[in-house]
């Protein structure tokens, strides 16, 4: 079940010769990466068919559940739970309990398809069956938990606020993205990866060049252990003020040139020089603000229908499953604006990354590599980048790279 977010981040790719190289002081020059051959193109476009069919699934998944939890359950459910439990906020958690529990059982077989034989099988997964259930069960306890604060602070905004809700809840929402976009990266992420400080003077050494003049500090530079769970590269710029830090996958690690790292390290530096974030945060207040409206009319509509008059002081509980389902429909239709939005930010800092470090050849292969060892369609279906895709297609951004520079 999607939530609004406000977040932006990179993937990339990884070396064990790039470790030596910057601890020695001199780079490797790059090497143009050869393009695919037309096995590794098949195999890419395959696990892309696949990835497409097994979210598209999801998304009717969630839809389908939670309108029918809605339009036929929610009400007896709540009758039901009434007879045991008097206080309307034990109740509430009690029908979220259920209401999720529900939709884990049945979304569960096409999370583990997707999550651990679909991985195995294209070769990225390194977790046993056993250790992907741990962290299958750790995502889904921290989702649980913050869903949980979520929709209660909601039943109690509308509860004690009355027909404004929806704005004082937008507002509520903005301080709560404010607050995990700064814990993520010191609380959350070592929840799942184990997290080293790096210090590598080469690498420090140009990230402070390329930050220089832009205003941009950052608390540190940090390895991730992605290996532990899978072949896959990735990195990004993570946090807020003092939490502010570079996060690198150790598969990224293993595969990049310093000069590749400095292109990656420029194209994150350039949502901060491009005000990102700020505007991410912003616009997610104006995307809650309107989903939250949304919500409020479905709930004036579905509450009248049952109970023959609205009131928001008396809002029943059994509303909840409606307002989970008018989100996750709200985000979902929202998604397509949210995606053009995202690939124009990552289309600026691509441009920002060639023009700061000058460095084309070293793009070029950066995404190369990441192409080949993520697996990447270069170019999907214009639909589905639409729907789906938050970054341009990775033929997109080569072919930039080739063409003269212009602004966007």
């Amino acid at each position: 079940m999607p939530e609004p977010s406000a977040s932006g981040g990179q993937p990339i790719a990884s070396t064990a010769h790039t470790g030596a190289t910057i601890a020695a002081g001199a780079p490797k020059p790059t090497a143009l990466v050869p393009e695919r051959t037309p096995a590794e193109l098949e195999q890419a476009r395959r696990y892309a068919r696949i990835e497409l069919m097994t979210t598209l699934a999801d998304q009717a998944l969630d839809l389908v559940y939670l309108g029918t939890m809605a339009l036929v359950v929610a009400v007896p459910l709540s009758r039901w739970l009434g007879g045991s439990i008097a206080s309307d906020t034990l109740r509430l958690i009690a029908l979220y309990a259920i209401t999720l529990l529900g939709h884990e059982l049945v979304s569960f077989p096409l999370s583990f398809y997707d999550g651990h034989i679909v991985e195995h099988r294209f070769g990225f997964s390194t977790l046993t069956l056993v250790g992907w259930l741990k962290r299958h069960l750790l995502s889904f306890a921290l989702a649980a938990g913050l869903g949980l604060a979520m929709f209660v602070g909601l039943f109690w905004i509308i509860w004690l606020c009355g027909a404004w809700w929806w704005l004082i809840a937008a507002g509520a929402f903005f301080v709560v993205s404010v607050l995990l976009s700064q814990l993520v990266p010191v609380l959350v992420v070592p929840l799942f990866y184990k997290v080293d400080r790096l210090e590598l003077p080469a690498l420090s050494e140009r990230l402070a060049r390329l930050t220089a003049g832009t205003g941009l500090s950052i608390e540190g530079v940090y390895r991730l252990k992605l290996s532990d769970e899978t072949t896959k590269a990735n990195a990004m710029l993570a946090g807020l003020g003092h939490t502010r830090r570079v996060l690198l996958g150790d598969t990224l690690l293993d595969s990049f040139t310093l000069d590749e790292l400095e292109v990656i390290f420029a194209h994150e530096i350039g949502h901060h020089v491009h005000r990102h974030i700020p505007k991410m945060l912003a616009t997610g207040v104006l995307y809650s603000a309107a989903g939250f409206w949304c919500c409020d009319r479905l709930l004036a509509w579905w509450v009248t229908a049952h109970y023959g008059r609205f009131d928001y002081a008396t809002l029943p509980v059994a509303a909840l499953p409606l307002l989970m389902f008018s989100l996750t429909a709200f985000f979902l239709l929202l998604a397509p604006l949210q995606n053009a939005i995202s690939r124009r930010y990552e289309r600026q800092c691509d441009r920002y990354a060639l023009a700061r470090t000058g460095l084309r050849e070293a793009y070029l292969s950066a995404f190369r590599k990441l192409e080949r060892l993520n697996k990447g369609d270069p170019d999907p279906h214009p639909l589905e980048v639409i729907w789906l895709h938050s970054h341009p297609p990775i033929a997109e951004r080569l072919a930039m790279a080739l063409e003269p520079a212009t602004a966007d």
